[in-house]
C-alpha cells in the first residue's frame, strides 16, 4: 500500500522507466509511531549505484510526501522476510532526518552553478560530511546577490540531516549582536555559555562587523572555543577577507587559518535557468524574449526573485496571465538595483494592521488568543516567504524556541487544509505583504 502511494506520487515527477530501474527494486517498511522509513536494497552494488544515481531525487520526494519529522534510514544487505514482512529492527548503514530546517528551497541540488563554480561547491559538500572537520574554519566569498547565503544554509540543511537542527548556530553578524545586547541583556558569560552549546556554528555577511566593532572582541573568545573543542565553523563574505581592513587584526588571521571559496558572479545561461526554475514554480507565463530580458537587466538572483515575485503578485491579485504591457509597466516602474524589499518587518507590520495590535504585541509574550493567532500567522508567512530557518523564526519573535517556531508553523498549515476561511486569509495576508510599499 505504502509502496504503490509513494510509487504514484513519484510518477508526478518520474518517467514509468526511471521508476521501474530505481524504485521498484527498493522494499520500504513504515513507522508511523517511531515516524521513520526504512528502505532496503536488494544487494550492495544496488545501494552504491542508488547511492549516486537516484537518492537525492529520491529524498526530495520525500519531504514532500510525508509529514515532518521523519527519520529515514537506509539498510544495504539483503534483510530476511518474516512473515512476508521486512524486519524494521534491521541494521541499517546509514540514517537521515527528511526535515529541512533551515529553509526548503535552500538545498545544493537546488543551487544552480556551471563549471566555473565547481570548487566552492565541492568544498561546502566536503566540509558538511560527518566526521572530524577538515577545513575549520571554512569561508565562502562571493558578491551580494551571488547565492553565498543559499550555499550556507544548504549546509546547514545537510549538516541537519544527520545531528540535531538545534545544534546548529546559524545567523547574521546583526543577529549575533541581538543575542548579545537584547536576549541576554549585555549578559558577555550568559551569551557566551548558551553559544558554547552548539556543535556547529554558522554565520552570514562577516563584512558587517564593521558595524559592530566591540562585537569582534568577543568573535575572538568564540573562534578560540570552537576552534580548540574541534567544532565546524562555517562564515560568509561578500568580500575578501584579506581586504578588510576594519577587523580585528587577530579575528582576521584567525579567518584566514582554514579554507577560503570565492564564488564567482553567475553567468547568463544560470540566470536563465533560475528564472525558468521560479516560473515552473510559481506556475506563471512569460515569453522567451522576456525572460532573457529580465536575465540581462538584473544582474543577481536576489534582483530577479524581487521582479518574478512582483509579476507572480500582480497575475494573482488580477486574477488574469501578465500581458506584454502589464510586463513592460512592472519592469518602467522597477529600479534595476531592488530586490524583494519584503522583510521579517513586512511581515509583522502587515499582520499587525490586519489585527489591529502592534509590533510588540506579536513579538512579545502576551498569550491571548488574538494576539497567538496573529504570532503563528505571521511565523507562517515568514516561513512561506522568506523561507526563515525554526531557530531564526524563534529570534526574530522575541527569543521564543525553536520548537514554538515549528509548532506555530505545523498549525497554521493543518488550519489552511482544513478550514477553507484560515486558507483565504493567509492568502490575502500574503498578498498584501508582497504589495505592500510597491
Amino acid at each position: 500500500m505504502l509502496k504503490k502511494a509513494l510509487r504514484d506520487h513519484l510518477s508526478h515527477s518520474f518517467s514509468d522507466q526511471a521508476l521501474r530501474q530505481w524504485y521498484d527494486p527498493l522494499a520500504l517498511v513504515m513507522s508511523p509511531t517511531e515516524k521513520r522509513l526504512s528502505v532496503y536494497f536488494p544487494h550492495p552494488f544496488f545501494a552504491k549505484w542508488f547511492q549516486l544515481n537516484a537518492q537525492g531525487d529520491f529524498e526530495n520526494a520525500l519531504r514532500q510526501y510525508l509529514d515532518e519529522g521523519y527519520k529515514l534510514d537506509y539498510t544495504t544487505r539483503a534483510a530476511s522476510r518474516t512473515g512476508g514482512r521486512m524486519p524494521v529492527s534491521a541494521s541499517s548503514d546509514r540514517v537521515k532526518n527528511l526535515d529541512i530546517p533551515f529553509g526548503q528551497q535552500f538545498t545544493f541540488e537546488s543551487y544552480l552553478h556551471n563549471r566555473k563554480n565547481e570548487f566552492p561547491i565541492a568544498s561546502a559538500r566536503e566540509v558538511v560530511k560527518q566526521g572530524a572537520p577538515k577545513y575549520n574554519p571554512f569561508v565562502l566569498c562571493g558578491s551580494s546577490g551571488s547565492g553565498k547565503t543559499h550555499l550556507l544554509r544548504a549546509m546547514a540543511n545537510e549538516i541537519a540531516r544527520h545531528t540535531d537542527p538545534e545544534s546548529i548556530f546559524l545567523g547574521t553578524v546583526e543577529d549575533l549582536a541581538a543575542l548579545y545586547a537584547v536576549q541576554f541583556e549585555g549578559d558577555l558569560y550568559g551569551a557566551r555559555r548558551h553559544i558554547s552549546r552548539y556543535v556547529y556554528f554558522m554565520l552570514d555577511d562577516v563584512q558587517r562587523f564593521r558595524d559592530f566593532p566591540l562585537l569582534q572582541e568577543e568573535m575572538v573568545i568564540l573562534f578560540n572555543m570552537f576552534h580548540d573543542a574541534g567544532r565546524q565553523m562555517i562564515f560568509t563574505s561578500t568580500g575578501i577577507i584579506s581586504g578588510y581592513d576594519f577587523l580585528d587584526p587577530k579575528l582576521k588571521s584567525r579567518l584566514e587559518w582554514g579554507l577560503i571559496a570565492q564564488i564567482k558572479p553567475q553567468d547568463l545561461d544560470i540566470r536563465v535557468r533560475f528564472v525558468q526554475q521560479r516560473l515552473k514554480h510559481d506556475r506563471l507565463r512569460i515569453s522567451k524574449e522576456q525572460t532573457f530580458m529580465l536575465c540581462q537587466r538584473f544582474p543577481d538572483f536576489r534582483n530577479l526573485q524581487g521582479i518574478l515575485t512582483k509579476l507572480a503578485a500582480y497575475r494573482d491579485l488580477m486574477s488574469r496571465e501578465v500581458t506584454d504591457k502589464d510586463f513592460e509597466q512592472i519592469l518602467a516602474h522597477t529600479d534595476d538595483k531592488q530586490g524583494s524589499s519584503i522583510t521579517p518587518d513586512t511581515v509583522i507590520a502587515v499582520i499587525s494592521e490586519h489585527f489591529g495590535l502592534n509590533h510588540k504585541d506579536i513579538t512579545g509574550t502576551k498569550r491571548h488568543q488574538k494576539i497567538v493567532q496573529a504570532r503563528q500567522l505571521a511565523m507562517f508567512i515568514c516561513r512561506q516567504l522568506l523561507g526563515s530557518s525554526y531557530p531564526s523564526l524563534g529570534r526574530i519573535f522575541g527569543g521564543k524556541d525553536h520548537s514554538t517556531a515549528m509548532y506555530a508553523v505545523k498549525k497554521v498549515k493543518e488550519l489552511q487544509e482544513s478550514n477553507r476561511d484560515t486558507k483565504l486569509l493567509v492568502t490575502e495576508l500574503k498578498k498584501k505583504c508582497l504589495t505592500k510599499d510597491s
